[in-house]
């Protein structure tokens, strides 16, 4: 028998649920169509505009944090990594071994203790504080059908006092029905017009304290990590100064090509090479080619003040013992400089000169047409009389301090490591 009665108890109350349900589903549908008043409380509904942007703007938040923390984490892994690399390459003889690998361990201890101290104290605190969201949506809701009930109940009542034939027996029910809603409803809506503002007013001293603790325990991480840092480099400055033999050197781009100089010195040999049996070549007729070489211009400049139009380059007294290789380079390199080059026309400056560099390390020749280069020399570069000669990061200059002191490009050119240099000019 008490199982029938629990039964039964548990049936009736589905059926006063479902009840409320269709009277609430009703309810609304006539107050959509506007053949039922709605009850507004405008002020309430600000403060649910707020509670949902101070919701996402706080799940936002809690999102990034962890994000943050997963970083926290995997830089931690990344930094333990390198410093057992670190630990691994560095030999037992090497001086500061145990003071690195000290400092490797303070490395790893520092890191777990800035990853625990923004889980104490940046995410517990992010969740507690979005754990009171749940309870307070939930009330929201409720409250909502509560308010639906209340109008429900309002309008039957009305409806029953403005029938033809009245009932007293059900208005009197529909009136006790009424007091029961609005007391339901109003409990709530009491609660909750004290509670949103508050929570809402509570969220800048949350984000206040919540930014303020990542901030402060991240300027405190850095700045042991800092300390730890330096402790490293000055063991590993130890280690360089007495392993000094072991520095990197910096090596410069292999070169491919045939070199240039050589190129030219086998075709000046051959053409200067006497016939069979001559011991020595005769000298060329005056007036040939080979005696007065013609330097042309491809591009005619502009004639410099007091000259006259198509006047041509005078040639120096050497160019007539100059054999024509040597002279169509020499014409080729001012053809360059009167196209293009930023040194046409100075002086103090070699033909076709394009900008300055300055040698950042020692580079040794290797070959007879390379530069010897010191740190600091500075290289005026021109360009390649054929560009096909040039290989892939070098370039074509003279030493500033050679060409100041000879002005000769012949004696003084040579390729270079472009690595070994920086621009300056």
């Amino acid at each position: 028998m008490a199982d029938m009665g629990s039964k039964g108890v548990t049936a009736g109350k589905i059926a006063s649920n479902v009840q409320k349900k269709l009277t609430r589903a009703q309810e609304k549908v006539l107050q959509k169509l506007g053949k039922a008043d709605e009850t507004k409380d405008e002020q309430f509904e600000q403060c649910v505009q707020n509670f949902n942007k101070q919701l996402t703007e706080g799940t936002r938040l809690q999102k990034d944090l962890r994000t943050y923390l997963a970083s926290v984490k995997a830089m931690h892994e990344a930094s333990k990594k390198l410093n057992e690399c670190l630990q691994e390459v560095y030999e037992p003889d090497w001086p500061g071994r145990d003071e690195a690998n000290k400092i490797a361990e303070n490395n790893d201890l520092l890191w777990m203790d800035y990853h625990q101290k923004l889980v104490d104290q940046a995410l517990l605190t992010m969740d507690t504080y979005l754990g009171q969201f749940p309870d307070i949506k939930s009330r929201i809701a409720k409250r909502g059908r509560k308010l639906v009930d209340y109008d429900s109940a309002r309008h039957h009542y009305e409806s029953l006092q403005t029938a033809k034939k009245k009932d007293e027996a059900k208005i009197a029910k529909a009136e006790e029905e009424l007091i029961k809603a609005q007391k339901v409803f109003e409990e709530m809506n009491v609660d909750l017009q004290e509670e949103l503002p508050s929570l809402w007013n509570s969220r800048v001293g949350f984000y206040v304290n919540t930014f303020q603790s990542i901030a402060g325990l991240e300027e405190n991480f850095h700045k042991e990590m800092s300390k730890l840092n330096q402790n490293l480099n000055d063991v590993l400055v130890s280690l360089e100064k007495q392993q000094g033999s072991s520095t990197f050197a910096i090596k410069a781009q292999p070169r491919k090509k045939t070199k240039l100089f050589s190129r030219l010195r086998r075709k000046k040999n051959s053409d200067n090479a006497p016939a069979k049996g001559n011991k020595s070549p005769s000298p060329p007729p005056d007036g040939s080619p080979a005696a007065t070489p013609e330097i042309r211009v491809n591009h005619e400049p502009e004639p410099a003040s007091g000259a006259a139009p198509g006047a041509t380059i005078p040639k120096s007294p050497s160019q007539s013992s100059l054999p024509a290789v040597v002279v169509e380079t020499f014409s080729a390199t001012v053809n360059g400089a009167v196209e293009g080059g930023s040194g046409a026309g100075r002086p103090d400056l070699p033909p076709g000169f394009m900008f300055k560099v300055q040698a950042q390390h020692d580079y040794t020749a290797t070959d007879t047409d390379e530069l010897q280069l010191k740190a600091g020399d500075v290289v005026l570069v021109i360009p390649f009389q054929n560009p096909e000669e040039q290989d892939e990061g070098w370039l074509m200059g003279v030493k500033e301090s050679d060409w100041n002191q000879h002005k000769e490009l012949e004696k003084c050119r040579g390729v270079f490591p472009e690595n070994f240099t920086e621009r300056v000019q």
